[in-house]
């Protein structure tokens, strides 16, 4: 009698406390399509950072479980794996291209579901259309009016080329809020060119770019194909001045361009590994001594993911346990000035807005070093 009074009063206690239970998350990720060169750097930030929030307690005790699948940039498949992410009741999903976010969007609004993008494409941050839809950098339109004020406040001519690929994602930038912009400013947009995101030459859009004679370009591709402009831009004697988006800017572009990315410029919403006095790069410095020992050096979409999966991650910590839809919405939307360590500039989301991230510092590469050419600015 004594033995199952114990027992009972010991299942009251353990009752009491609440049972840690596992909360699944769902990342979909790009490691063999034609994003997979800045997406695998980028999974490996999101998976870091779901280790590390376990290692330290996790969501209030509650253990995170990780479901990734590589979808290979194929909205088909972005489609097949947001099915099984709901068959495995995640709470909360990271995803990744502006064309599956877009698509999935309908889903993610009727199963209120939060979904966090690396698409920065504008409109997924209205909030009164795309409820459960938040974005942890700036945005493309706000990247594009941001590199648009540089040219109107530092050029000479004030004239511009987009320069893109016929995705969502390549177009998310300029139509219509960098034309709409442009125009606002009155910098002048004198071409558009279209260039594959697998591009190995670029020759001819170039040479129809430069009869055009624009001051300066502005690129939205990922390293690939920016490689392949700039060292085209190069063998042609191109005087135009290049200033590219987040995805295409970084110390692999120096690798793949060499001295052909030098005087490149590029919109950077967030740190990079180098950046030393900035106290989540310590702490991802940290983490990769103990987790990778043999890597020295990460990508900034490796600090991209990193940033991003924390702001989702303590959105649910916040919510204490309560991992609704609906509470999970209100609990982002409390996000005011949250601080990512310095990795973002601070983030708020709000009832109207899911924009997370408004400011961001212009890099130049010079002599195959990265460096700042502004601080933080935004389009305000």
């Amino acid at each position: 009698m004594n033995r199952l009074f114990v027992a009972f009063l010991m299942l009251a206690v353990f009752a009491s406390f609440g049972l840690a239970k596992t909360v699944k998350v769902g990342a979909l990720v790009d490691l063999t399509g034609p994003t997979a060169d800045v997406g695998k750097p980028y999974a490996d930030g999101v998976r870091d950072c779901v280790r590390w929030f376990n290692e330290n307690g996790g969501l209030n005790g509650d253990k995170i479980k990780l479901i990734m699948i590589d979808y290979g940039y194929k909205i088909p498949q972005a489609i097949s794996a947001y099915k099984k992410f709901k068959r495995e009741k995640v709470v909360a999903i990271h995803g990744w291209g502006t064309g599956d976010t877009e698509a999935l969007t309908k889903f993610i609004t009727k199963d209120k579901i939060p979904y966090f993008s690396a698409s920065y494409s504008e409109h997924l941050t209205n909030a009164e259309k795309n409820p459960y839809n938040f974005l942890v950098g700036v945005t493309y339109s706000d990247q594009a009016r941001i590199a648009l004020k540089y040219i109107k406040e530092n050029g000479v001519k004030k004239t511009v080329a987009f320069i893109y690929n016929d995705t969502g994602f390549g177009r998310s930038p300029f139509f219509p809020d960098g034309e709409d912009y442009a125009k606002k400013i009155r910098v002048k947009v004198v071409d558009k060119e279209v260039v594959g995101l697998k591009a190995l030459d670029a020759t001819s859009q170039l040479l129809n770019m430069s009869k055009k004679d624009p001051e300066f370009a502005l690129v939205q591709e990922t390293y690939m194909a920016t490689s392949t402009i700039l060292k085209d831009a190069q063998k042609l004697g191109v005087k135009t001045k290049f200033i590219g988006f987040n995805w295409t800017f970084g110390k692999t572009l120096i690798k793949l361009a060499g001295d052909a990315a030098n005087g490149f410029m590029g919109t950077v919403p967030f740190a990079f590994w180098t950046d030393n006095d900035v106290k989540g790069i310590k702490l991802l410095h940290e983490l990769n001594k103990k987790y990778h020992p043999d890597v020295t050096y990460r990508k900034v979409n490796y600090i991209q993911g990193f940033s991003s999966m924390y702001v989702l991650l303590s959105g649910l910590k916040m919510a204490n346990k309560n991992y609704k839809g609906e509470n999970l919405k209100k609990v982002y939307e409390s996000m005011k000035n949250f601080d990512t360590m310095g990795l973002t500039a601070p983030v708020t989301f709000t009832s109207k807005s899911h924009k997370g991230v408004r400011a961001l510092r212009l890099y130049q590469i010079s002599n195959g070093e990265i460096k700042p050419v502004t601080d933080f600015i935004s389009v305000e």
